[in-house]
């Protein structure tokens, strides 16, 4: 979907205006990087959170910060009473999200269990972070995410490691298919969660609280959003290039491997997505909250999977590898899906034109 022009693009910035070719670029400059600079993987990933790389974490927390400081928490209340979203939500992603990922994983990688294993981790890591990015971007409901994505890391905490068990090894057994063994304790997954998702959240909140308090509503979205809302898309892009330089040189000298990873997890985002949007459309949602329901229905945690894996079977292992390729196909499909959930507001009556133009032009 092309940009409309006038007034709508002219407020633009020029990184707004142009994101998804920054988004290519900071893929490719990560990849380059990986590869031509000796060491650098490892150096970065010296240091980490929680297993994931710091400098990765630094750019996430970057990133979600903005969007959380947008939210207008005052209305989660609203959103919480809403079951039309929130039992969808629960189903989408802890029923069927997990159960489609081990399908496909079974179904394209017979042979490599090591990258089976992997896209099945990947599965069971429900989006809490990078999913707040597209959801604004494509005019999706905020508070509605902070919802869902709250009510995921719950339920991540809570249930990660029982459908780890369930998936990797029961599942199998009654298939009479290999099985495996994954050893994460809930404290781990708890403390990424609490890092990755409740440091931004109470940041984003303490803000938003406080500048009210202080300066007031008007002044709080009219000038403070503005300032650190570009912040958002620069911790994006410095996470991007972070990410795939930390895996740069296995992803292109492997590229065989990375397509038939690259395969299932392109089916799995495609259906969990337009799956998730014709639910929300069948249930009766607007297209705010029906598009917030499919972002974080296709989007997966992938700092927890990385780190799961890593931790649980090794940084070169090829479970690690599949765990890497996971953000490597999401982003740019992703951002793909803004400008297919922007096109699908057609099939939403009530769906508010201004808004939705000036997220198509951001794309």
């Amino acid at each position: 979907m092309s940009a409309p022009a006038g007034p709508v693009t002219a407020r633009l910035s020029f990184l707004d205006r142009f994101l998804a070719v920054w988004i290519v670029l900071a893929m490719a400059v990560g990849l380059g990087l990986g590869r031509l600079v000796p060491g650098l993987g490892d150096a970065l990933a010296e240091v980490t959170v929680t297993g994931v790389s710091l400098p990765i974490a630094l750019g996430l927390l970057v990133m979600m910060y903005p969007v959380l400081a947008k939210v207008r928490y005052d209305r989660l209340g609203a959103v919480t009473r809403d079951r039309r979203l929130l039992i969808p939500s629960l189903v989408l992603n802890w029923a069927v999200g997990p159960a489609l990922m081990f399908a496909l994983a079974w179904l394209f990688l017979p042979d490599l269990p090591e990258y089976r294993t992997g896209l099945v981790v990947v599965g069971l890591a429900r989006c809490i972070a990078m999913v707040v990015i597209w959801n604004d971007l494509a005019c999706g409901d905020r508070e509605a995410a902070a919802v869902l994505v709250a009510l995921n890391s719950v339920f991540q905490v809570l249930a990660f490691s029982l459908l780890g068990w369930f998936y990797l090894s029961v599942l199998p057994g009654r298939l009479g298919l290999q099985q495996t063994a994954l050893d994460v304790s809930v404290w781990e997954i708890a403390r990424s969660v609490l890092i990755f998702l409740g440091v931004p959240l109470l940041a984003g909140f303490l803000t938003r609280r406080l500048g009210e308090r202080a300066k007031g509503r008007a002044w709080y979205e009219s000038e403070l959003i503005p300032r650190i809302g570009p912040f958002a898309l620069y911790g994006l892009l410095f996470t991007i290039v972070v990410l795939f330089a930390l895996q740069g040189d296995a992803i292109t000298s492997r590229p065989l491997d990375v397509a038939r990873i690259a395969l299932p997890l392109l089916v799995y985002f495609a259906v969990m997505w337009a799956g998730s949007m014709a639910v929300g459309r069948a249930v009766g949602l607007d297209h705010p909250r029906a598009t917030t329901l499919a972002f974080t229905a296709a989007g997966n945690n992938f700092e927890l999977a990385i780190a799961v894996a890593i931790a649980t079977f090794g940084a070169a292992s090829g479970q690690a590898l599949a765990g890497v390729v996971g953000p490597l196909i999401e982003v740019p499909v992703l951002i793909g899906l803004v400008r297919v959930a922007l096109a699908a507001r057609r099939f939403f009556p009530g769906s508010a034109p201004a808004a939705v133009r000036e997220g198509a032009a951001r794309v």
